[in-house]
């Protein structure tokens, strides 16, 4: 055809990719995630991607056909003169795995949190200089803080630390009786109760707690010798059961405009020989936190300000009358947490206060009303986004925040797994490779060091940043649809972008926001606002709106793309609109899909998608070019199928478990290769991938059979 182009690739990205080995690699490093690569999680982001499929990513994006492939994967590089861009930065996944390949980077996000916590994983800072501060607010602060977080050991009488403090949710019923929100009286457990059955109960009738099976139907307390089911509660799901047998819907027995009240009931404590044992909360317990009550309104302390907006991801808790964020703590948590936050504002040095503030930041995920006991024998805390909704909880677990080294989520022990653990991992980045034994049966896995230390210089400019001789990174906050970077100029984008219908990381990330904006507004504009939100935010229910901005991105992306170079990005979703989104987004921004290549993505058994009947453990690799006139090819489903199935079979012989959704997330990414070069509607693309997601849900038993 005249004015035609055929298409020829220039980067080994668009020729292959090694899906099964990368896969294998990213399946390990997601059991682990914060210990595998540590720079991406100093603090809470959503939808973080692995660290080793976006080394993959980026080697052979920027290496020609035929390099950058697996045989490459372990090997140092140095990438001088190229220059990646991320428009969705996150959690600065790209970024750490650019400049681990000796690239400069540019990241850019809309949202200020986001932008806060990459410029602090970035940020080399001595560990003599962070340990030393550290000491400080310990020697200034930790006692005041410790004070309020401690019981008296039954057996000595001597004043012991508390480790966690046990509440549940309480509301009056019409007839003036309290009732609490438990949906079962066993509070704690083993992590594997089966192995180690011992559980802790409480009495619904005079609230001592004793010891018995985790599955026990039939106890008598030892306090009062009263005999009851502990597995069944007043609560459960949205009702509520009296003694007397009257049920009543818990939403209409909540206070008219505040949260309910809680009960503190037990206590976690931990004796001298490191021993942990639990007590009944006592009159002094009480008293001990009636008096930071007491405090907490004579203190002058930062606390949050902000109100909880309406939002996807907020009204649940909103439903609960949690309209203020300084709701989600109660009075010991926002004197602690207010002390802690003023004496980090006091640190001289800017660097050294900024990743301690970024360090306490991350201590509030594990620090409030909505955190959980997960059981012995694991990390205790169940953190606040182990849903991707706020949902308020009926029997929260209060932890110490100061801590100690046998806590968890504490500020002591986030500083040495979250904070130490990251800075290190900028002086010696290391890989992971997965071992076999000599008969060749998977072995464990060892860290193999395959690139230079991360020390960026942080520009302030494009300018600044072109002028560097070196390593550097350029991290910005803002509307990626509008960046300050010339035409042409960009190497390679490598993004993940976020989905239109789920998590709205702005609503989640205002929590942060609410601590955060009062202590960073002097010095960032960008925390001048009244919430972590912007005009031009790309999340949006309407799959359509969603595909418009979105575009206005990748149309940018296209600008200051160079002609030869790719902009690839992760993407999976169960229903056809998500996809036809991501056409029409990219044909809109005049690009087109010209490889796709399916990847592990995330642990199958991770919260919330162990909830999902047919959950997704892979995301595409859609790999894309710009339009320049390169001739189509006729639309093939048949073709689609079969590459599918192909695709499928590699990954499952290599010992991945696919889902019909991961199925359909590979035969989606497949067909957007094939209408790469079409003008189709939204419309249209939804029933071409309506039909696809059918005929590949019919051929699943098939494809299984043959993979086996």
């Amino acid at each position: 055809m005249s004015g035609l182009t055929p298409y020829a690739p220039t980067s080994a990205l668009e020729t292959g990719f090694p899906i099964l080995e990368v896969s294998q690699l990213g399946e390990q490093e997601s059991w682990r995630k914060e210990i595998n690569r540590p720079l991406y999680h100093i603090h809470k982001w959503w939808a973080t991607r692995l660290g080793s499929v976006f080394r993959a990513i980026t080697l052979a994006a920027l290496s020609p056909p035929g390099k950058g492939m697996w045989d490459d994967f372990y090997q140092t590089h140095n990438l001088k003169g190229k220059i990646v861009l991320d428009p969705f930065m996150g959690s600065g996944t790209t970024l750490g795995e650019s400049l681990k390949l000796g690239a400069k980077v540019v990241g850019c996000d809309i949202n200020p949190v986001s932008t806060f916590l990459v410029r602090q994983a970035l940020t080399p800072v001595s560990e003599t200089a962070l340990r030393s501060a550290f000491e400080d607010l310990e020697a200034e602060i930790a006692p005041q803080i410790r004070r309020y977080y401690q019981t008296r050991d039954p057996e000595t009488g001597s004043l012991i630390p508390v480790l966690y403090a046990f509440w549940v949710k309480v509301l009056d019923t019409p007839c003036g009786k309290e009732v609490p929100l438990f949906a079962r009286y066993v509070f704690a457990q083993d992590a594997y109760p089966k192995k180690k059955p011992r559980a802790q109960i409480v009495c619904p009738e005079c609230w001592a707690i004793f010891q018995d099976r985790y599955d026990a139907t039939k106890v008598v307390c030892t306090g009062c010798g009263n005999h009851f089911n502990p597995q069944q509660g007043p609560a459960s799901g949205q009702s509520l059961t009296t003694c007397e047998g009257k049920t009543y819907k818990i939403k209409s027995l909540l206070p008219v405009s505040a949260p309910p009240r809680h009960r503190l009931y037990a206590l976690m404590a931990l004796r001298p020989d490191g021993s942990k044992i639990y007590v009944p909360a006592s009159e002094e317990d009480h008293s001990l936190f009636t008096e930071a009550a007491e405090r907490l309104k004579t203190e002058d302390i930062p606390l949050p300000t902000f109100p909880v907006r309406p939002g996807h991801n907020t009204d649940q808790a909103r439903g609960y009358n949690y309209y203020a964020w300084r709701d989600f703590f109660n009075d010991r948590q926002l004197l602690c947490l207010g002390l802690l936050l003023k004496a980090i504002m006091r640190l001289e040095d800017r660097a050294i206060r900024e990743q301690l503030l970024c360090l306490f930041s991350s201590t509030l995920e594990f620090n409030n009303l909505f955190c959980s006991f997960k059981g012995e024998g694991t990390g205790a805390v169940r953190h606040m986004f182990s849903n991707h909704i706020l949902k308020p909880e009926r029997t929260p677990l209060e932890n110490s925040i100061w801590g100690s080294n046998r806590s968890s989520g504490t500020f002591t022990s986030l500083f040495e797994s979250r904070l130490l653990r990251a800075k290190r991992y900028l002086l010696e980045p290391f890989e992971l490779r997965l071992e076999n034994d000599l008969l060749g049966a998977r072995a464990g896995t060892s860290k193999v060091i395959a690139s230079a230390p991360i020390s960026p210089a942080l520009s302030e400019s494009w300018r600044d940043l072109e002028e560097i001789d070196g390593s550097a990174a350029l991290i910005l906050n803002g509307n990626s649809a509008s960046l300050p970077i010339p035409d042409r100029s960009i190497d390679a984008v490598i993004t993940d972008p976020p989905y239109f219908d789920f998590v709205h990381y702005s609503e989640l990330s205002d929590f942060f926001f609410a601590w955060l904006a009062p202590a960073l507004k002097a010095t960032y504009p960008w925390f001048q606002r009244e919430d972590s939100s912007a005009k031009g935010e790309v999340q949006d229910k309407d799959p359509q709106a969603f595909a418009k901005h979105l575009s206005y991105v990748f149309a940018e992306s296209r600008r200051v793309l160079k002609d030869d170079g790719v902009l690839a990005f992760s993407f999976h979703h169960s229903r056809p609109e998500g996809w036809a989104a991501i056409y029409c987004a990219l044909a809109h921004a005049g690009l087109s899909v010209v490889a796709a290549h399916p990847v592990h993505a995330e642990l199958r058994a991770a919260s919330p998608k162990s909830a999902a009947k047919d959950p997704i453990s892979l995301d595409a690799i859609l790999v894309c070019r710009k339009r320049t006139g390169i001739e189509p090819k006729p639309y093939c489903q048949e073709e689609v199928i079969g590459r599918t199935s192909v695709l499928g079979q590699t990954l499952r012989a290599g010992g991945l478990q696919l889902s019909r959704a991961d199925q359909f997330v590979i035969a989606a990414s497949q067909a957007l290769i094939a209408a790469g070069h079409e003008s189709l509607a939204f419309e249209d693309i939804e029933k071409r991938l309506a039909s696809i997601l059918a005929e590949t849900s019919v051929a699943e038993p098939e494809i299984l059979a043959a993979a086996e």
